[in-house]
């Protein structure tokens, strides 16, 4: 199989890359140049935004091409216009963000999708331009050749947005940590890993069309995800749970304060730990323990020194020290 991946040296990209070379795929990336490509695949240079960006895919045909792109819809449909009749199918990972907000509890991929969304827009917000990165790529390559991945929370080594980064290393410096209730809170994520496996072999299959993309629900809990995250970093730091009430009276923000936390019976739970995953399942997917997720990433920062990588771009997430002290004086 001849892969393109469009981007293919950060995150999902990457993993997807990395995936297909160890299936021993022929794999092409192109990227800005910002961040070294992983080993074994072809690299192409180009900026996607600048005029002529697209120059170094002029030549070349694939099998698939996959694109992560999450800012404006237009590049989208730029390179998958230019790519239509040199590459056989499509793959976008999109987001679970394109349903109308607040999907329940239990939404499939036919819940209704959030409105205003254009494949020719030049940026709107985040929920509208992953549909939008949709509509272009259906577009170009149709229904029965595009393959519309809605990934819900994403974790794993590389991760780029830092939310298990900011726990691993929170609880690596021990002590008392905020531990946001109740410990049996059920979650819904995907190692980035599965979701490259996952798209890899959808791709063979020859799978079209949207599928929600995350563990099943209730995969782990909050309660085995920082326990996890004490163990693999040996820092005898004590969890002290604290219910949800108390939190959101302390004003912390669900999501982005405390990563990967909302509190049960809400609206963001149902939408962000709820999907309906069985078109996946079906599919093929398959999700590693959490324990292996956590052990992974914490040995991937220690080899850049505790630090993380962070998108251009996204706002910090994490715990604010003077926030922390106040929520465990209560």
């Amino acid at each position: 199989m001849r892969l393109l991946v469009l981007g293919g040296t950060e995150f999902a990209g990457r993993a997807v890359a990395e995936a297909a070379v160890r299936r021993g795929w022929e794999v092409t990336v192109f990227h800005r140049g910002r961040h070294e490509p992983p080993s074994g695949v072809r690299s192409l240079l180009g900026d996607r935004t600048a005029p002529d960006g697209l120059a170094a895919l002029a030549g070349g045909d694939w099998d698939v091409v996959v694109d992560t792109w999450s800012a404006a819809p237009r590049p989208v449909l730029d390179a998958a216009r230019l790519l239509a009749d040199r590459a056989a199918r499509h793959v976008y990972v999109s987001s679970c963000s394109v349903y109308a907000w607040a999907p329940p509890a239990g939404y499939t991929e036919d819940a209704p999708l959030v409105t205003g969304a254009s494949k020719d827009a030049g940026g709107t917000d985040y929920a509208r331009d992953k549909l939008g990165g949709e509509l272009a790529a259906v577009s170009a390559f149709g229904a029965e050749r595009s393959l519309l991945v809605r990934s819900g929370l994403i974790l794993g080594p590389h991760e780029n947005i830092g939310r298990l980064p900011w726990w691993l290393n929170r609880i690596a410096r021990g002590g008392p940590v905020p531990a946001p209730g109740p410990r049996d809170l059920p979650l819904q994520y995907v190692d980035v890993r599965d979701l490259a496996e996952w798209i890899l072999g959808a791709v063979e299959r020859g799978a079209s069309g949207a599928h929600n993309l995350m563990s099943p629900r209730g995969h782990t809990t909050m309660g085995e995800l920082l326990d996890a995250c004490v163990r693999v970093t040996g820092s005898g730091a004590e969890l002290r749970w604290i219910e949800p009430q108390v939190i959101l009276d302390a004003g912390v923000e669900p999501w982005t304060q405390l990563p990967v936390w909302v509190p049960p019976g809400s609206d963001m739970h149902d939408a962000l730990h709820g999907a309906d995953v069985s078109r996946a399942v079906e599919a093929g997917l398959r999700c590693r323990d959490v324990s292996e997720t956590v052990a992974d990433t914490w040995a991937w920062l220690r080899t850049l020194g505790g630090g993380a990588p962070r998108r251009p771009g996204r706002p910090p997430v994490g715990l604010p020290p003077e926030a922390e002290v106040r929520l465990l004086s209560r």
